[in-house]
Formats: structure tokens, sequence, C-alpha cells
């Protein structure tokens, strides 16, 4: 994996770190960024470091995971964004790439998510030269799936996850590649 941070236009892409223990704590605390992901936010900071271990030992693993995210402006962690390698079944489908973005209440509405979404895309269709790639949003959370779609995925079908209606949208690199001419 090539880990050099990625750079947009007002954000910086970076590996999440074991430092960012406190950020994270702070954005899967919050039960308003967990409204539409079970409503299971963490309860210590002890939880958090085994996320952060399991997404550091995924750029291991698969060469890709999830990224803090950072507001260049600013220099504050904004949340998390970036490329997963689903090895475990969802949908029916394994092995796969699943685009995902998640940040703090204060930073929604401002066009980060769909800046670091197409930040991921060009990386994961140029650098990693992958066929296609998947975003899943919870039904009603339409602000997530409009970013998914302002990015070029499509609506293929809906599913449950855990008792939860989802929409599953798909982007081909090819597709990728007519929109981005």
């Amino acid at each position: 994996m090539n880990n050099k941070p990625i750079e947009t236009e007002r954000l910086l892409l970076r590996e999440l770190l074991p430092s960012d223990d406190k950020d994270m704590f702070e954005l899967d605390s919050n039960p308003e960024v967990h409204k539409y992901l079970g409503e299971n936010p963490v309860k210590n900071t002890d939880q958090v470091q085994e996320v952060i271990t399991m997404v550091r030992n995924q750029y291991q693993s698969n060469g890709i995971g999830r990224w803090a995210t950072i507001e260049k402006e600013t220099g504050l962690f904004i949340g998390w964004s970036g490329l997963k390698f689903i090895t475990e079944p969802e949908n029916n489908k394994v092995n796969y790439h699943d685009i995902g973005y998640r940040f703090m209440p204060q930073f929604w509405g401002k066009g980060y998510a769909t800046e670091a979404t197409k930040a991921w895309l060009t990386y994961g269709f140029e650098q990693l030269n992958l066929t296609e790639i998947i975003g899943a949003a919870h039904q009603e959370n339409k602000a997530s799936r409009r970013v998914l779609e302002k990015c070029g995925l499509q609506f293929v079908e809906q599913f449950m996850w855990h008792d939860i209606t989802c929409d599953w949208l798909s982007i081909s690199k090819e597709y990728w590649l007519e929109l981005n001419k």
C-alpha cells in the first residue's frame, strides 16, 4: 500500500494512527454519528484502540483501509474515509472494495464526504487498478446516498444489514473513466 498522504483541495487523507484514539472516541461515541449505523456508539477508548488496530492490520493484510480525514485549514481530525476490502459476506457478496466515510456532525454538509469520496475513487481506480467499487448506505440516510450518487455510484438494490434496510450502490472503472473524461 502507498501510505503517502492524499491531498484534496481542503482535506488531508492519511493513515489512521494509534494517537488518533481521542478523536476517534469523540467520533464513535457520538449517538448522532451512529444514528444510521445500528445505534451502537463505543463506550471507551479501549474499543477505539481495537478498531484502530484492526484498521492498521487491514493496511498490512489488504493494502488498504479507512484513513484519517483532516481539515487542512485547521488541522482538525474530522473523521475517516477510504476504501476497505470486505472479506466477510455482505449482501451475499465477498471480496470487494467498499467506499465509506464517517465524520463528526460539525463537519456535515460542507461537501467533505463528496471531496473525500472522489479522491478515494481516483485512488482505487488509478492506483489500485480496481474494476468496481461498492458503496452502501442506510436506506434513510439520504445525505450519504446523495454523496455516493454525486460521485457516480449507481443504485443496484436494497439489502438487509443487521435488520436495517440499506441501499447497495456501485461504480465500475469503465463508468468512472467515462464520467471523468
